[in-house]
């Protein structure tokens, strides 16, 4: 079978396509974005890359940073059209399967080919904010409503945009609920882990911007330097404006607190294998990987919990704590002292997001589509 995969090159998405290698499906993939470079970790992959701009002509980097808007009006004429390309792609291969990862991106641009070759078979890949986040938004919900009921099939990382994507028109087949990159190999991040009573590590995901709200986090935290002083408090993945909170409150003179900007992912796991307690807070979002990763790395997740999603995996008080309301640095702060009367007794099985079984299960849906005549 030939499997057309439309996405961004994006961590997740590499991670889940390398679950159908030595398959026996011949797999394929359009780079969305049309400007990456061949990407060795999917090598087995057919890509379809560097198609986006007609000339790579000398100076392009310099002007499109120097000079934004003389760039801009190059580029509509430099750029090739997405929907053009896709639809010479889609004819050059003739695939049985297309799967696009994300709406917005990877379903809308190409939605007026996908509308005129009916018979071909479209799934579509739901993760994080994709439905919860964007129906809010009216343009976005324009699209929602147009594409959801061309799609054949869904996947989801939650059941949560289950209901939300028949809201909206889908009318086809669930295949299920699967983290967004696939599972994860237990074995080998098993060498990141210490035994859990020597952990002393406080972890925070330090991500603010459009749905993270680990602000609301170092809030809580601030009031608790008593409470936290035998605690190592680490923050991974920090973006500027969490950082510049950070360096403008007390915490940044506190001995016992380190804050990360951009760290590798093997690190970020080293990290996890190292800590007691993980914390991540949005207003919206699928069920992060990020907390599937901590959970699989021993640590007692304290997460926020937008349209109910995280509460398909945590039990509030019973294997981790879920946060209602992520604005609210006062819960978050009672939720880190409740936890620490829990911690022993709370434990998640992580053998169900192993990604030697999630793979076994995916192919076996991918099969089923192909049953599907």
């Amino acid at each position: 079978m030939k499997i057309l995969m439309v996405s961004m090159p994006t961590l997740h998405f590499f991670r889940w396509t390398n679950q159908l290698q030595n398959s026996g499906h011949e797999v394929y993939w359009f780079d969305i974005s049309g400007m990456s470079i061949k990407v060795d970790r999917l090598a087995w992959v057919n890509q379809k890359i560097d198609w986006k701009l007609k000339y790579h002509y000398p100076g392009r980097i310099f002007m499109k940073n120097r000079f934004p808007i003389i760039y801009k009006n190059i580029q509509k004429f430099n750029e090739r059209e997405t929907a053009t390309v896709f639809e010479k792609y889609l004819n050059e291969i003739k695939p049985d399967i297309v799967h696009s990862f994300a709406l917005y991106v990877s379903c809308t641009p190409i939605f007026d080919v996908m509308k005129k070759y009916q018979h071909q078979k479209w799934i579509y890949s739901s993760w994080g904010s994709d439905l919860f986040y964007f129906q809010n938004k009216s343009k976005y919900l324009e699209d929602i409503k147009k594409v959801l009921p061309r799609i054949n099939y869904l996947f989801t990382d939650c059941k949560r945009d289950l209901e939300i994507a028949k809201k909206y028109g889908f009318e086809g087949r669930f295949l299920g609920v699967f983290p967004g990159g696939g599972g994860f190999d237990l074995n080998e991040i098993e060498r990141y882990k210490i035994p859990f009573e020597q952990r002393k590590i406080i972890l925070v995901k330090g991500f603010q911007g459009r749905s993270g709200r680990a602000i609301n986090i170092l809030r809580a935290i601030e009031k608790l330097k008593i409470e936290l002083s035998n605690f190592e408090v680490v923050i991974f993945g920090a973006d500027i404006e969490l950082s510049d909170y950070f360096y403008a409150s007390d915490l940044s003179v506190w001995k016992n607190i380190t804050i990360f900007r951009k760290i590798s992912h093997s690190e970020v796991l080293e990290l996890m294998g190292k800590s007691l307690i993980y914390i991540g807070n949005s207003n919206s979002d699928g069920i992060p990987n990020t907390l599937l990763e901590a959970i699989c790395l021993g640590c007692f997740p304290i997460q926020s919990n937008p349209g109910g999603a995280t509460a398909e995996v945590i039990q509030h008080q019973k294997n981790g704590l879920l946060i209602e309301d992520c604005e609210n640095s006062e819960e978050i702060k009672n939720l880190i002292l409740k936890s620490f009367s829990l911690l022993n007794n709370s434990k998640i099985d992580a053998s169900e997001y192993d990604f030697e079984h999630i793979k076994k299960i995916v192919n076996q849906k991918y099969n089923l589509v192909d049953d599907t005549k």
